[in-house]
């Protein structure tokens, strides 16, 4: 059972790396069969008294679905996917709910600084998020910075933990080598727009004089309060020149790929940003900020650039580079193409994670087996 805040549909980066895992497995047809169980409701459910109350009764469903599970004659596994706030509660009680009636469970964190989510709690509550980690079956974390520090925080065995990069599709061949003809650069954003995100310094950037001089149209694809960035991008002079279409899903967000040149992500915190994968797979010229995985993930000046967070000039410069040599811009993409071949493609990685679930759930039955011949 994948355990995904929102499904697939309304969990964020969550829902679409699973989504991504479960087409890629279903292609396999080989290895555990899978069930998603939504334990909040889509995110954007709010905060009034309603919302609230439909919100608790996909956390009760999740439950109820533990219980259906346990009373069948199938083995089963919780992947419970685990971010801050109000994600860790919900896991906390979950599984120690699912733990308490048999199953075994791995964590799969998905926070991009989930050590500063873990060191605000009291006293009582880092103790039970401790305690639910060192009893999972296995720890996925999304970049060798987590698994350290995780290890340290939580006192988790090395051997209990385990890097698993985030991975995306392949797109389809042909829609990579439509891209040099143009004559105006696309510059493309994915993600929640937000200050962490970096799209305040994008569009400052964008603005800046010898930007202006460039040939480029920008997209910023992604929820969050998009009349704000979109006034702000018209006080800044760049409003004609950027478009702000909210919210994609996959299809969307791979046509959006499919004609771009340059993709921009200048987070201040990331875990591992599934915009960054998409760019690599899509061959475009990544630019993005070293934070989170991002470092195991982008070969400066090879398969990206990297620069700094919040760093507005650096920005401008990166861009400039790429928009005004092309030598360059291609050079990039043939990296990030062949980057995302060698580690990040989501068939290597539902192969990984499905054998990772096997042997834990034959693990699992090994321990059954033994207990029933101890009765």
């Amino acid at each position: 059972m994948l355990i995904c805040p929102g499904g697939l549909e309304h969990g964020g980066g969550i829902g679409r790396q699973m989504g991504y895992f479960l087409q890629a497995h279903g292609l396999k047809g080989i290895g555990p069969n899978y069930r998603v169980v939504d334990s909040r409701g889509p995110w954007f459910l709010g905060a009034s008294p309603f919302c609230i109350v439909l919100a608790l009764c996909y956390f009760v469903g999740a439950a109820f679905e533990f219980l259906k599970a346990r009373v069948s004659s199938k083995q089963y596994l919780i992947h419970a996917n685990i971010t801050g706030r109000g994600s860790t509660l919900r896991k906390v009680i979950l599984l120690a709910f699912a733990r308490a009636i048999g199953f075994r469970y791995l964590l799969h964190i998905h926070d991009y600084n989930y050590a500063e989510e873990y060191t605000r709690r009291g006293v009582l509550m880092r103790g039970l998020i401790a305690l639910t980690f060192r009893r999972a079956a296995k720890v996925l974390t999304l970049g060798k910075r987590d698994m350290e520090t995780l290890a340290q925080l939580l006192g988790l065995r090395r051997q209990q933990m385990e890097v698993l990069h985030n991975a995306v599709p392949d797109p389809v061949p042909e829609s990579i080598s439509k891209r040099t003809a143009k004559g105006s650069c696309h510059i493309l954003f994915l993600g929640h727009l937000s200050a962490r995100k970096g799209v305040p310094e994008l569009l400052r950037a964008l603005a800046g004089p010898e930007l202006l001089a460039c040939r480029w149209h920008a997209t910023l694809a992604g929820g969050g309060p998009i009349a704000e960035f979109r006034h702000l991008a018209d006080r800044l002079g760049v409003g004609d020149r950027v478009d702000f279409p909210g919210w994609l899903d996959a299809s969307d967000v791979q046509a959006l790929c499919a004609g771009a040149d340059i993709l921009v992500l200048p987070s201040h915190a990331e875990g591992l940003a599934m915009a960054v994968l998409e760019g690599l797979a899509n061959g475009l010229a990544v630019i993005t900020t070293p934070v989170g995985a991002h470092p195991e993930v982008i070969e400066p000046e090879v398969s990206g650039l990297l620069i700094a967070p919040g760093d507005v000039e650096a920005l401008s410069c990166a861009l400039i580079r790429v928009i005004e040599d092309k030598a360059l811009r291609e050079r990039l993409s043939t990296g990030a193409r062949r980057r995302f071949l060698e580690r990040f493609n989501i068939d290597s990685y539902a192969v990984r994670l499905s054998l990772l679930h096997a042997g834990i759930l034959a693990d699992s039955r090994d321990v059954w087996s033994e207990r029933s011949k101890l009765a």
